[in-house]
């Protein structure tokens, strides 16, 4: 048996959108189920993110500090962000997330993982990449605001990050994802077999 999720859509009979935001918004549908009942489920509909665990020559990984309201912490990350603009590239997007949060870019740049973040009420999704080849960016520091203007940046062994996720004392999931996904990797089939940068992306299609 081989192992794959697949694309399936369950009938909805109604639709409404309680609440619409600035990003993101709730929907509630209701589905029809298996046995012909109908469900409601709420969730919010995002328009998807990119991620990128920044990998420099002595294996250390690029990591931002910052604060998340919604769950009261300061959390270590790897840079992110939303795809802001419908069907944008997401490799330019995560190049943008990279020099702006951390002034950095990336010569060698491969798809690391895929993701649904919350499935169960949330259609976030979200691609992470694996930059390599980092080089300090060209030209001012990009100005930031808000939580972000509070931001800490470290370089971090790969090892120490894994560690801290298995103790309890990491909880970002895409710096999670990222850090086991990347051991796995490595102990695997080698990086060099990842996916090109430019991989279809089902979950958020676009334009190369």
């Amino acid at each position: 048996m081989q192992l794959q999720d697949t694309p399936e859509e369950w009938r909805v009979v109604a639709t409404t959108t309680p609440f619409e935001g600035n990003k993101t918004s709730v929907r509630t549908d209701d589905v029809v189920m298996p046995d012909g009942t109908v469900a409601r489920r709420d969730y919010q509909v995002h328009p998807g993110s990119v991620a990128v665990l920044a990998l420099d020559g002595a294996g250390r990984v690029l990591v931002l500090r910052q604060y998340r309201h919604p769950v009261r912490h300061k959390l270590w990350e790897i840079p992110a962000g939303l795809l802001d603009v419908p069907g944008e590239n997401p490799l330019h997007a995560a190049q943008r997330e990279l020099y702006e949060e951390a002034h950095v870019k990336a010569e060698d740049w491969r798809v690391l993982t895929d993701v649904y973040t919350t499935p169960g009420g949330c259609d976030e999704a979200v691609r992470i990449f694996l930059a390599r080849d980092l080089s300090e960016a060209e030209g001012e520091r990009f100005e930031v605001s808000e939580e972000e203007a509070d931001m800490e940046l470290a370089r971090v062994p790969l090892p120490e990050l894994v560690r801290g996720v298995l103790a309890g004392e990491l909880h970002n999931n895409c710096l999670v994802v990222g850090a086991l996904a990347l051991t796995a990797a490595q102990a695997g089939s080698g990086v060099e077999s990842l996916r090109p940068a430019e991989a279809p992306w089902p979950a958020r299609p676009f334009e190369k």
